[in-house]
Order: structure tokens, then sequence, then C-alpha cells
């Protein structure tokens, strides 16, 4: 099965050297083990575009749609047997 795995932020700073050595690692083990499907890191919420195309034109507008302490700042897609491989793997 495939999982998300959500990378939950509450800075719009970049990630310091040491937080990048740690996701590359990260990303080397899933790979290693096989469960590496997706990665993608997300910009900051202020680089935002909303794209809405649910009226009868498309209507663009700048910042999240929502405003919030906390933002999804990127994610994985791994594939395991089961939740409890994923959780064990996102911890």
């Amino acid at each position: 099965m495939q999982y998300l795995i959500s990378v939950i932020d509450d800075t719009t700073d970049s990630a310091t050297s040491d937080e990048m050595a740690a996701i590359d690692a990260f990303n080397d083990g899933l790979r290693a083990e096989g469960h590496w499907v997706f990665a993608g890191g997300l910009a900051a919420p202020g680089t935002a575009t909303v794209i809405d195309n649910t009226g009868d034109e498309l209507v663009l507008t700048d910042g999240p749609s929502i405003e919030t302490k906390e933002y999804i700042g990127g994610f994985w897609i791994i594939t395991a047997d089961d939740l409890h491989i994923a959780i064990a793997l996102a911890v």
C-alpha cells in the first residue's frame, strides 16, 4: 500500500544544512529499503497562489487560501506492507 507522510512546519525559514542532511539520509534509507515512491518539498505559504476554477472563470489569488500557524512544508509518498510499517518509517 502507499502512504503519505506530511511535513508540518510552523516557520517560513529555509531548512538548515543539518535538517537537509537529515532529509537526505531519510530519503536514502527509504530508497535502500524499497519504500521510496516520491517526495516533494513545498515553498513557504507566502509564495502561494490559489487557483479557483469552480466558477464561470478562473480566479487566481496571491497567498494561501487560509491563514494558519502551521502548513505542509513537504511530503513523501512511501510504500509499505501495512500501516504499522509506515508509522515506523515516519518516526
